[in-house]
């Protein structure tokens, strides 16, 4: 069983960080691509950032320069550093992966539970 935890969320005023962390757990043979989403009320959910296994990303453009998405192979571990939040950035963020889990031969698409980002003007 394969598992996805995100933490770091919270409310910050407006210019302020956060640091998100998603952990993959469980019986996992390999992570392809990592990425994080966001939704808003009322708004359909969006690609904030996402890694490749080899480490190229590719950002919306509404958190380039502000975002910055990593990940750490060998713990199964994303992070997103947001900076300079803006009140716009208010959404539940979620964390995707594409894991093959052990003993199978296909990829699947999981996700977390979210965490709730709250930026205050």
């Amino acid at each position: 069983q394969v598992q996805l935890v995100e933490s770091g969320g919270g409310l910050v005023q407006a210019g302020g960080s956060l640091r998100l962390s998603c952990a993959a757990s469980g019986s996992i043979f390999s992570i392809k691509t990592m990425g994080w989403y966001r939704q808003a009320p009322g708004k359909q959910r969006e690609l904030v950032a996402a890694i490749t296994s080899g480490g190229s990303t590719n950002y919306a453009d509404s958190v380039k320069g502000r975002f910055t998405i990593s990940r750490d192979n060998a713990k199964n571990t994303m992070y997103l550093q947001m900076n300079s939040l803006r009140p716009e950035d208010t959404a539940v963020y979620y964390c995707n992966a594409e894991i093959r889990p052990i003993g199978g031969p296909f990829w699947y698409d999981y996700w977390g539970q979210g965490t709730q980002v709250t930026v205050s003007s």
